[in-house]
């Protein structure tokens, strides 16, 4: 076995990035899985995930994660951190992965009084199937070689890069409910709402698919889908104008400092 390998990993605080870390482990790929431990914290996804999956178990409490982990992932809310983590001792050759957004690793290791290595990272669902890249810092191997098995890991210079990459990740919900908010228009001019969501959906997912060709930025396959005078440059020069791009960098630029 690689010495960056991890055997056994143990996830405090089983929500939807959790059960997602669990499921990317699990889905596909070839070699051996490492065995999962899971904490009582969200009881429902742990026990479900134990019964679907081999080799991934619930451990009675907290420290039990712990004791049974080489690499342990800290996954519970930010307001919960101190409750959850009450008690807890991490010390010898394990690695603590900081998931939670918001708290850095300085407070993190004050929480846990521990010496152990701790690497910050953002998982996002879609690792649940091994297609999103996972922002880490420090850079660590066996905290790389788990991300890199979910889709790929990008480790950042410091902390001040992690928070931009974190703060990006704030806009996802609104993605979504740009797309929302076309169904809804269509569907206010008569479209069948069944119809316009299955539209929309395809619409944006033939866009998607455009994102993986990286020889092109995004500046180039936004112009490779607009045409001069067209109903794309319509749209995004008077919706998406300079005060409404504004806006945007004024939310992420507050994002950006409650997370620092």
């Amino acid at each position: 076995m690689e010495a960056d390998t991890v055997k056994r990993i143990g996830i405090i605080g089983v929500g939807e990035i959790g059960r997602a870390i669990v499921m990317g482990l699990r889905h596909g790929g070839g070699g051996p899985s490492p065995e999962v431990f899971l904490s009582p914290r969200g009881a429902r996804a742990a026990a479900e995930l134990s019964a679907r999956y081999e080799g991934v178990q619930v451990c009675a409490d907290n420290q039990a994660v712990v004791d049974r982990s080489e690499l342990v992932i800290i996954a519970v809310r930010r307001q919960d951190r101190h409750d959850a983590l009450a008690g807890v001792t991490v010390d010898g050759d394990k690695v603590v992965v900081n998931v939670m957004a918001g708290v850095g690793n300085d407070d993190l290791r004050q929480t846990l009084a521990t010496d152990v290595p701790m690497v910050r990272a953002i998982p996002l669902p879609a690792i649940r199937e091994r297609r999103s890249v996972t922002v880490v810092h420090p850079s660590h191997p066996q905290v790389n070689s788990l991300f890199e098995q979910l889709g790929g890991a990008l480790p950042v210079a410091d902390e001040a890069a992690f928070d931009v990459f974190s703060t990006l990740t704030g806009t996802l919900t609104t993605h979504y409910a740009y797309l929302a908010t076309l169904t809804s228009w269509a569907a206010g001019q008569g479209i069948a709402s069944d119809d316009a969501d299955r539209y929309v959906r395809g619409l944006f997912q033939g866009v998607g698919r455009a994102l993986s060709d990286e020889t092109r930025s995004l500046h180039q396959l936004a112009a490779d889908h607009e045409t001069p005078n067209g109903s794309n440059e319509r749209i995004r020069t008077t919706w998406f104008d300079p005060a409404n791009s504004k806006a945007l960098k004024k939310a992420l630029d507050d994002l950006l400092a409650d997370l620092q």
